[in-house]
């Protein structure tokens, strides 16, 4: 099978490479890791985060290497694929629980985007209302993706680099109005447990997830040799900074007790009192940004690589159609079927089920970048310290998710079950053909 030929034109240069990776990790992450980082680590919960972005930088490592080496905008998928190319089923996949894993970080993008939208009105408890704003900001997005790789970039550079402001502003404020001392919040913490701190780092790494999309776009970048490494560790970085700070302001404004009993709100909660409305609206304007920006981000990465894996056969073949160099149908058929889920509602369990999928993906790229270490020119005790993290990272959660809520585990697990399935099933259809 050939691929349709890149287009000629490169809109995407290093800022709006940045702006795509930070747009699809500085979603709605940090307004829901704050709950359960605190809960676990206490006035650590910095300490933590930061943790969860060295294994972030880990895992980036090999998508980094393997995207210069394979110059392909299938990511994930394809790298998998083309470095086992014996094994035509793992990449299937591989590439079905990727795809998934961004569809379902789509709908709870909406969702969150959503809940804080309409949070001061009359409708606020209103599910019906909820479901029918995040099935517009998703129509939103998806005619903006459809429209024009160079407006996306564009809107994508205004909606990050403003989002950015908003959080560092809030987080600003919170530290100027902290409430408490470091002694006396280590002393309402949990004792500092290196486990406690793996925990945390392992189940926030969803947080981190949304670098990979930068690769996703090769096909429309300029120097990419020069600027996916760049785009992708400066992400980290940014994303890391924010985090940190915004989790240090959180502890030291914000009563524990109030973290912990409205957890996915806390932010917004913590920030009304202690900062009154005001602070309510722009910790609200923060979480819409954030989520819109994440649902564009990644619709566009994410549907480059389920048209390539179509283009392969492994997903229905109209779906590799491109109109201008840009996945219209994949487009369409990743924005449905996210609509889909909003509809289904229960999203906190599919957000898991990401967590851990982007973890064992990442294990898996660190395994295939050091098969290939000699051509990556990867160093092999990197390789192979980041296979040990990513691994330990992904036992680490299921444990977590089986002592904690052992009916999202058995969820999970039925995910991926009913994803390999799927696999199967359009592999050897292919094969029968």
């Amino acid at each position: 099978m050939h691929r349709q030929k890149p287009p000629t034109g490169k809109p995407l240069g290093l800022p709006e490479l940045l702006a795509i990776a930070l747009g699809g990790m500085i979603g709605g992450g940090i307004f829901t890791i704050l709950g359960i980082s605190v809960s676990i680590v206490g006035v650590y919960a910095p300490l933590a985060i930061g943790m969860g972005a060295v294994v972030a930088a880990l895992a980036s490592y090999s998508y980094v290497k393997l995207a210069l080496f394979y110059r392909d905008e299938g990511a994930t998928y394809s790298f998998f694929k083309r470095t086992y190319p014996e094994h035509p089923l793992a990449a299937s996949l591989i590439g079905w629980w990727v795809i998934f894993g961004y569809i379902s970080t789509i709908a709870l993008y909406s969702y969150t985007f959503a809940s804080y939208a309409i949070s001061d009105s009359a409708w606020a408890q209103d599910d019906m209302v909820r479901k029918a704003v995040a099935l517009a900001v998703i129509g939103f997005f998806t005619l903006i993706n459809l429209w024009s790789v160079k407006g996306m970039g564009r809107i994508e550079d205004l909606m990050v680099y403003t989002k950015i402001l908003f959080l560092l502003l809030i987080s600003g404020l919170l530290l100027a109005n902290g409430r408490t001392t470091l002694p006396q919040l280590v002393e309402q913490s949990p004792p500092l447990s290196l486990w406690g701190l793996l925990i945390v780092a392992s189940v926030t790494f969803v947080a981190f997830e949304g670098f990979q999309l930068v690769i996703n776009a090769m096909n429309e970048m300029t120097d990419p040799a020069r600027n996916i490494p760049r785009a992708i560790y400066g992400a980290i970085a940014i994303a890391a900074g924010v985090y940190v700070v915004i989790a240090a302001g959180a502890v030291f404004a914000i009563p524990f007790e109030d973290i912990l009993r409205d957890k996915e709100f806390a932010l917004a909660a913590g920030t009304r009192d202690t900062l009154g409305n005001m602070g309510s609206a722009i910790v609200i304007a923060g979480a819409l940004l954030a989520t819109m920006s994440a649902i564009s981000g990644t619709l566009f990465g994410a549907s480059r690589q389920m048209a390539v894996i179509a283009t392969d056969g492994f997903l229905p073949m109209f779906l590799a159609h491109r109109s201008g160099g840009i996945p219209r149908r994949a487009i369409l058929a990743m924005a449905l079927t996210a609509s889909a889920l909003v509809l289904a509602g229960s999203l906190r369990v599919i957000l898991e089920f990401g967590s851990v999928t982007f973890l064992l993906v990442s294990f898996l790229m660190a395994v295939a970048n050091h098969r290939m270490r000699d051509k990556t020119r990867s160093h092999v005790l990197m390789t192979v310290f980041s296979m040990v993290t990513l691994l330990g990272g992904t036992g680490i959660i299921l444990w977590y998710e089986a002592i904690t809520a052992p009916e999202q585990l058995i969820f999970i697990l039925s995910i991926y079950g009913l994803l390999t399935l799927g696999a199967l099933a359009w592999a050897r259809r292919l094969r029968w053909r």
